[in-house]
């Protein structure tokens, strides 16, 4: 019988980027029970559990949740790991195998394959087998020359040896220009370059892949250079385990050095160099001289690797790489945010809660038809608060979207939390948004046809329709004519034709049919009753002052959802256009919470206002009020490309705010139907809570 290690690792990071006990506690309680699974003694099983217990303040015996998991996969007989999470141990002589990614670049934001651009090849090139998630991401991982030996260390290797044409030297000196990294992969870490910070006593910060090269002037020249990184410096970071002799890689990191390698005679495979020789002990510690670029220079590519033990364990070798470098800033500006916007939660729901019981109270002591008669506020228009509005077809449309957005962010937040979706998957993130997206669709047709029911609609199919193809359509049209413009800029980037079959299929062939699975069931159950009648003939609305019109209010209404994530707004951005790691998926998750009650209670606020004027027209409002947030985040993203990103092509500025409209036009959907459905539930509640004659 095989048995395979169970390892789901909740990925609980600390400020300054260590293990978190209940992590520390997984690791040791699963190597207490591949113990047990070699020598069932169950005394000395559970004894340790009990200092476990001891420390945790949860409410409930979380050492015996740990006995039950472990016995429970004892017994089974066998388990497993979650995919791309799987320890590998290597021992000494044991083949690594580098893999190669794409060139990125976060001035031009547009990827290309490793082998775009003439680097050594190795005999055959085998692409590996990309998800979902990293072909839309432009990843291309493919195999490379570059292979080592478990623990042997090894000294100025020659990869290749190649003379550059004009169109070969052009190509390098566009991607030296344009500030391209190279990433490669090691037992799936990429590749970091470690740089000191200025400060003293600042730790570590890594950044992502090395540069392809560097303009700069050389010699004391005016005219600029261009020089190439040709010799790498690998360091293999590895934790070793003492009982079994094997070691894990915890660490992946290069320095990258342009040397003109120099030798006699002339060139073979055999041909051993002047400029750095593993014989000789001629290590390469500095770029001189630096190897230029241009026509018919001669380029020789070469590297080192050194092996370091390290005292990280496999599953913290994480941590490094999500160390931001102003981690600090970040916690702190998240952690404000929020109290900030509680506050403002708190007072608004206080207000609230105090003026209606006084209203509600008022309402139901009016006991004669005068005093009926001279009533003012909001139960003035309860005849016609509950009318259809203009356009109902179109709400129902962009609420079942919205619900169907809530879900898929919902569901994949808890997911990112548990370390589901942690940065060690590679397009993992992406994948299960889309395919959560697909999923979904069953609730969105249901709340767009159960609302349409209760605006007493009869055509249900054709509700379904623009539900199941608005939204996709849209941001589907935007998405290929981008796709176009970067296949037009031969980027990995461009989506491949069987990855856009694939994604239609996603949409038409599951996402359109469960669409009408959620819509047929919705429509089937009994249509919502309003909590009073509506009158036959529409109430003129009074003249309304000029704080009360409906653009104020709806611009207005925007303002405190934004401020609610746009601290958090800005890590996301740094983290999709300046290529770093995202991580703090509990932060984000709080905030996502946080801007649910506030897009709740700010719609519910202004509503009431708007009712108190005798002003019924609240189903579109409530939509915009929250949603008008869309707005400010797209005007922030056009405040970030100015002032943070230094991208320089046209194509690449299209290619942002064509992301960044699809981006805010669904936070649009989103922070919309959060704040329709609590006016909804609002009106319908104080409604139901007066006696109307």
């Amino acid at each position: 019988m095989v048995k395979i290690g169970f390892a789901i690792k909740t990925k609980l990071t600390t400020h300054n980027g260590g293990e978190s006990q209940p992590h520390r506690d997984f690791e040791e309680n699963f190597e207490r029970f591949i113990k047990f699974r070699s020598e069932p003694d169950l005394n000395s099983f559970i004894s340790p559990f009990d200092d476990m217990a001891n420390r945790s303040h949860l409410g409930f015996p979380i050492h015996h949740l740990w006995i039950c998991v472990f016995l429970l996969l004892s017994i089974h007989g066998h388990s497993f790991y979650l995919p791309g999470v799987a320890p590998q141990d290597f021992f000494k002589g044991d083949v690594l195998r580098v893999k190669v990614n794409k060139l990125a670049s976060t001035k031009t934001q547009l990827p290309y394959s490793y082998y775009s651009v003439p680097y050594c090849r190795p005999q055959k090139i085998v692409d590996s087998a990309e998800n979902l998630g990293e072909v839309l991401r432009g990843d291309r991982i493919e195999n490379s020359p570059y292979e080592f030996q478990m623990l042997v260390p090894q000294m100025c290797n020659a990869v290749c040896r190649i003379v550059l044409n004009e169109k070969t030297a052009k190509e390098f000196k566009e991607k030296i220009d344009d500030e391209y990294r190279v990433n490669m992969i090691l037992d799936n870490l990429p590749l970091v370059v470690p740089m000191t910070r200025m400060e003293k006593d600042s730790p570590i910060i890594y950044q992502h892949g090395f540069f392809v090269g560097r303009k700069v002037q050389y010699a004391g020249t005016k005219e600029e250079k261009y020089f190439i990184n040709n010799h790498l410096t690998f360091t293999v970071k590895f934790h070793k385990d003492i009982q079994t002799d094997s070691a894990r890689i915890v660490g992946f990191e290069v320095n990258a050095f342009s040397v003109k390698h120099q030798y006699d005679g002339q060139w073979s495979e055999k041909t051993r160099l002047t400029t750095c020789d593993a014989h000789a002990k001629r290590m390469v510690t500095s770029s001189d001289p630096p190897q230029e670029v241009e026509d018919k220079k001669e380029i020789i590519f070469t590297y080192d690797v050194d092996f370091q033990e390290s005292d990280v364990k496999w599953a913290s070798r994480w941590d490094t790489y999500l160390l931001m470098a102003d981690d600090q800033v970040h916690w702190f500006s998240i952690v404000n945010s929020l109290m900030i916007v509680l506050f403002l939660s708190g007072m608004v729901a206080m207000i609230m809660l105090r003026t209606l019981y006084r209203d509600i109270s008022k309402y139901n002591q009016l006991e004669t038809q005068e005093e009926a008669q001279e009533e003012t506020g909001w139960k003035l228009v309860h005849g016609d608060v509950f009318r259809p509005p203009p356009n109902s077809d179109l709400l129902c449309v962009y609420v079942g979207t919205g619900v169907q957005f809530f879900g898929m962010i919902l569901i994949a937040m808890i997911f990112a939390v548990l370390g589901f979706l942690s940065p060690s998957n590679r397009g993992g993130l992406m994948t299960a948004l889309l395919l959560l997206w697909v999923l979904m669709g069953i609730f969105g047709g249901y709340a767009s046809a159960r609302l349409y029911k209760t605006f007493k609609g009869t055509e249900w199919k054709t509700i379904t329709l623009k539900t199941a193809f608005m939204f996709p359509g849209i941001a589907f049209a935007i998405f290929f004519v981008l796709n176009a413009l970067i296949w037009g800029e031969k980027s990995s980037g461009a989506v491949p034709f069987g990855t856009m079959f694939a994604l239609v299929f996603l949409w038409f062939g599951i996402s359109v049919p469960l669409v009408f699975v959620g819509s047929y069931i919705g429509f089937k159950k009994p249509a919502m009753e309003d909590p009073v009648k509506t009158n036959k003939i529409p109430r003129q609305i009074p003249e309304q002052a000029w704080y009360m019109s409906s653009a104020f209010s709806i611009l207005i209404g925007g303002i405190l959802p934004f401020g609610a994530v746009f601290i958090e707004l800005f890590f996301i951005l740094t983290s999709i256009w300046l290529q770093q790691f995202y991580y703090i998926f509990g932060f984000l998750f709080i905030v996502f919470l946080i801007l649910i009650v506030t897009c709740a209670e700010i719609t519910i606020v202004l509503c009431y206002f708007q009712l108190c004027s005798e002003d019924y027209l609240w189903w579109w409002r409530s939509y915009l009020t929250s949603g008008s947030s869309a707005l400010y985040l797209f005007l922030y993203t056009i405040f970030y490309f100015f002032t943070k990103l230094n991208i320089t092509k046209p194509v690449s500025g299209i290619l942002y705010f064509g992301y960044m409209l699809i981006a805010s036009y669904a936070f649009f959907v989103l922070t919309g139907t959060i704040g329709f459905y609590a006016c909804f539930w609002f009106t319908r509640l104080i409604y139901s809570s007066v006696k109307i004659d």
